[in-house]
């Protein structure tokens, strides 16, 4: 497998602005949301915390998405963060387009800050996401940390710029994306880091459902805690 990546810088001339949002509550107590923007709609799903001023926003692969890996683990995720942080879950206008699809990840930021987390927003990403997530971590300050689960190599070239606490997950029998590109990014990336290779799992990280879950909603609440995120060790 080629783990080369020239990819691009983002367009300084492509801009996105939010320009009306729409919410429907549901039984559960999420919020169906519809984000109406200068470039199409984004489609959301909102775990409300009205006491913490911190969020966390969740993206799926190249199809997008809300439901992420391991067995539908952004939603357990989202209901077992509400004490902690806003969760969005966030479907791409165009998935697979990696510099719309980094966009959509800067205006879900907005919208969350737009709706009082004033604190630190932690991204997740799966597959494709993992390198929008890590992007979108570069290029606002609004972030306090990423992580990718697992993360492709292309998009990742100046990973090294993110500063910010990086969390990388992938399993070593991942047919889809070589754990190579998971250690390759680590590698490059600034401190702090760190990589949790689990041997039994494939692309969908099933295998370490229940794992992945509880490490994710621990590493969550401390970085969005405070703006920069301690350290991961």
């Amino acid at each position: 497998m080629d783990f080369s990546d020239d990819t691009p810088e983002p367009d300084a001339d492509l801009e996105l602005k939010i320009e009306k949002v729409a919410a429907h509550p549901e039984p559960d107590g999420t919020l169906r949301v519809m984000v109406t923007t200068s470039r199409g709609e984004i489609r959301a799903i909102l775990h409300p915390c009205a006491t913490q001023p911190a969020g966390a926003i969740l993206v799926g692969g190249a199809m997008g998405g809300f439901e992420g890996p391991a067995e539908d683990v952004y939603s357990r995720i989202g209901d077992r963060l509400r004490a902690y942080a806003s969760t969005l879950r966030l479907h791409y206008r165009r998935p697979g387009e990696f510099e719309e699809c980094v966009l959509d990840v800067l205006a879900g930021v907005s919208l969350l800050r737009g709706l009082g987390a004033t604190g630190g927003i932690a991204l997740v990403g799966h597959s494709f996401g993992g390198a929008v997530v890590i992007k979108a971590g570069e290029l606002s300050d609004s972030v306090a940390g990423v992580a990718a689960l697992p993360s492709q190599l292309y998009g990742t070239r100046t990973v090294e710029r993110l500063a910010k606490p990086l969390l990388l997950v992938h399993g070593m029998r991942d047919g889809v994306l070589d754990h190579a590109a998971s250690e390759d990014i680590h590698a490059r990336a600034q401190e702090p880091k760190r990589l949790v290779l689990y041997a039994e799992s494939d692309h969908t990280l099933r295998q370490n459902a229940a794992d992945l879950e509880e490490l994710l909603v621990k590493w969550i609440p401390r970085i969005v805690a405070t703006r920069r995120g301690p350290s991961l060790n």
